[in-house]
């Protein structure tokens, strides 16, 4: 996934001004896909100057609130985009690699540094796991927003995942 089409998915979802956008972002997207602040507004820069997208609403000069909304260019690249074939993406965490080193070098100072991995996953998963119960209740899971649902269902998943590998790691720390 790019951001370019991070933001287009986002604004098709709800048209937004760039602040907006940026606040959904950190609560919605951003989960899966991050970015700055500073990232989201240069790229609807270059998003309207290629006519994917069009601001509108009283902000004429700069500091004034534009709302974004996609066009139909922007909604026939991210049509385009969806159907293309990608490559899962290997792994690459920073922390598989210090267990390896650790494996060579000694477990010291690895124990805290997994409890705290540890700790993070945790509180991902339980956010998830809010953000689920929230707006996905079972009597709407198979009907409302589904492929919304398997994508938080993702994050639920790997978050499980890393708390299980977390404790097998720490028993041998």
């Amino acid at each position: 996934m790019s951001l370019p089409h991070a933001i287009l998915t986002a604004l098709l979802e709800k048209p937004s001004s760039g602040l907006e956008l940026t606040r959904r972002f950190d609560r919605s997207i951003g989960f899966f896909w991050s970015a700055t602040h500073q990232q989201i507004y240069r790229e609807l820069g270059r998003l309207e100057r290629e006519g994917l997208v069009r601001a509108s609403g009283p902000g004429v000069g700069r500091g004034q609130r534009k709302e974004y909304e996609v066009l139909p260019a922007g909604r026939a690249q991210l049509r385009e985009w969806v159907g293309q074939a990608q490559d899962p993406k290997p792994i690459r965490d920073p922390l598989l690699l210090r267990l390896r080193a650790a494996a060579v070098l000694g477990v010291d100072g690895l124990e805290e540094e997994l409890a705290r991995h540890r700790e993070l996953h945790r509180a991902q998963l339980a956010e998830y796991l809010e953000i689920e119960a929230r707006d996905f209740p079972p009597e709407r899971a198979e009907t409302e927003n589904r492929l919304q649902h398997v994508v938080l269902q993702a994050g639920i998943q790997l978050e499980s995942f890393w708390l299980a590998w977390l404790d097998q790691a720490l028993e041998g720390t």
